[in-house]
């Protein structure tokens, strides 16, 4: 089975998602217990646009339980996503949060939950976490030289100084 998820994932990377969907489906017509097919099912089906097929793939790849960390980061990561593409704000946000939890060193986390808070609204934290990810992550120069103040200020946007 693994060379044949390598093939599906090659055809997908190639530009051929169509070519991998229907062999990864053919793959889970003899196997529901594999959660990686089930987690290249819905990246598969994420890259095509078919976002809302792709949950269910991405929830059932969680509920079997990835045995790859990289594989269940990219899971909740693409569900969390999804999600939010989706409207599902409040369940974006859940896993985001979930991932950022189980991952603390992926900033990807932090950035996609940015997205989600200014969704719900939450523009002042979203903001706070966008500046504080550039400060902490970026290697542009400007940015290293400021990362203090930026650091600073990330919760402070709305303050004066008078």
């Amino acid at each position: 089975m693994t060379s044949a998820l390598e093939a599906a994932a090659a055809l997908r990377t190639s530009g051929q998602a169509e070519e991998a969907r229907i062999l990864l489906l053919q793959l889970l017509d003899g196997d529901h217990h594999n959660a990686e097919l089930y987690y290249q099912l819905a990246w598969t089906h994420d890259v095509l646009g078919l976002e809302r097929e792709a949950v269910s793939y991405y929830e059932q790849s969680l509920a079997l339980g990835l045995p790859d960390e990289e594989q269940r980061a990219g899971a909740m990561l693409g569900l969390g996503s999804t999600y939010r593409t989706l409207g599902e704000y409040p369940a974006s946000q859940a896993m985001l949060e979930q991932g950022i939890r189980e991952f603390p060193l992926r900033a990807e986390f932090k950035a996609f939950l940015a997205m989600t808070l200014h969704n719900l609204g939450a523009h002042a934290e979203a903001m706070e976490l966008l500046l504080q990810l550039l400060a902490d992550t970026s290697a542009d120069p400007g940015i290293q030289s400021y990362s203090k103040a930026i650091s600073f200020y990330a919760d402070k946007l709305e303050e004066r100084w008078d």
